[in-house]
């Protein structure tokens, strides 16, 4: 009988949840199958089958364990079935077709050889479908439920007055704790700007062909907003600070943290010395690491450290808002959603695709100068796009002004 353990996942983490088993009490399984997905405070894992055998599982899906409990068992002596069920075989069958199916589905459909196989055979419409396997993968329990209940959202009825409790997992207790941390020890102030992104916008409609084509990568907000950042947190340097204990910790390089959204909650991935990285490296980075993030595959490392935190309320529809800060960073800035407005320019109104901008900062340690100013230099750079790369005016710079 071989027992399987809680692994470590990583050096501050002592307990983990069981967030979903994928195999059954008492079902064959075989070697390095995937058994359950165990979930720490900062991502998502997987536990493999060390031998193929009977499984017995010991833990179930929500509890709370230690590194090193036993999870479950494999009776590795056990005799294989003689026969194979009839779903094994007809898995057994799908699988053998799924390359075909994959050719038959979008290329970009994620999807398990089964599910593939089943959507191109009936022609179901995969985005009709409730995916709940990991990373928004579509299993073949998920194409039966639509196939089975065509036109709604699976297990959806109307009118109910139900109601249901479920467990907090582990990423969403570390981000509630986070936040209220983050309320409670810190002095967090907000202070709000506007930016026209019409500057912005031309740079993009003019060269994101050109630039799709040489880097292979969009240009997109977030590599001009990372830069004008990294640039006005050299000139603020306070704003890419934090507190130690009685200590003020400054940093040379900025390490900017980008929200993402992910499946199972918030995660903020770090762009290591954004100030040293071209546009086309960082819009590359940005795609990484958001596709990590959809997919639970970002590693610990990825997600420690920061100095600084970028959060894009507006892919959500937010016209404005107040971001709480990423502790112990002492500042986060919020991007919004563009909204044309009319805006008075030499005289005359005019409508231009404005976006409200907010920086929420730890006023222990950042004056109110430093904030407006550091905001103020953000709207500059990114309404005036050429000075991103010196990161202020040529003129002056070649005066030495």
């Amino acid at each position: 009988m071989i027992e399987i353990k809680v692994p470590t996942v990583g050096e501050s983490i002592s307990e983990v949840s069981l967030a979903k088993w994928l195999k059954k009490d008492g079902q064959w399984v075989e070697r390095d199958e995937v058994l359950a997905e165990i979930e720490s405070e900062k991502a998502t894992f997987e536990i493999n089958a060390e031998q193929a055998g009977i499984l017995t599982i010991k833990v179930q899906e929500g509890d709370t364990l230690a590194i090193g409990d036993i999870v479950c068992s494999i009776d590795e002596k056990a005799e294989r079935p003689a026969d194979i069920p009839a779903e094994a075989k007809a898995e057994k069958t799908a699988n053998a077709a799924a390359p075909e199916a994959a050719s038959a589905v979008k290329s970009d459909l994620k999807a398990s050889p089964v599910a593939a196989a089943i959507i191109a055979d009936k022609k179901v419409d995969a985005k009709g479908i409730a995916a709940t396997g990991t990373g928004g993968k579509i299993l073949k329990q998920d194409v039966l439920e639509a196939i089975s209940n065509p036109g709604r959202k699976p297990g959806a009825e109307m009118f109910t007055r139900g109601e249901r409790k479920e467990k907090m997992t582990q990423l969403r207790k570390t981000i509630s704790r986070r936040l209220v941390e983050a309320k409670n020890t810190t002095a967090m102030l907000t202070t709000f700007n506007e930016v026209d992104m019409s500057f912005v916008m031309e740079v993009r409609a003019k060269y994101k062909d050109k630039f799709k084509e040489k880097h292979g990568v969009n240009l997109g907000f977030m590599s001009f907003f990372t830069k004008a950042c990294a640039y006005a947190l050299q000139e603020f340097p306070a704003v890419n600070a934090y507190i130690s204990n009685e200590e003020l910790i400054y940093h040379d390089y900025c390490d900017i943290s980008i929200a993402v959204s992910a499946p199972k909650g918030l995660v903020v991935p770090v762009i290591r010395n954004a100030e040293s990285l071209s546009m086309a490296d960082i819009e590359k980075k940005v795609v990484e690491l958001a596709t990590k993030a959809r997919d639970n595959k970002l590693t610990l490392e990825e997600m420690q450290g920061g100095t600084f935190t970028i959060t894009n309320g507006g892919v959500f529809g937010s016209l404005l808002s107040t971001p709480i800060i990423n502790i112990p960073q002492s500042a986060i800035l919020g991007m919004h959603k563009i909204e044309e407005r009319a805006v008075v320019i030499k005289g005359q109104i005019v409508a231009r695709p404005m976006m409200y901008l907010a920086l929420s900062y730890d006023h222990r340690i950042i004056d109110g100068k430093e904030s407006v100013g550091f905001l103020v230099k953000v709207k500059e750079l990114l309404e005036n796009p050429e000075l991103l790369l010196f990161g202020k005016d040529p003129v002056k710079t070649l005066l030495e002004l």
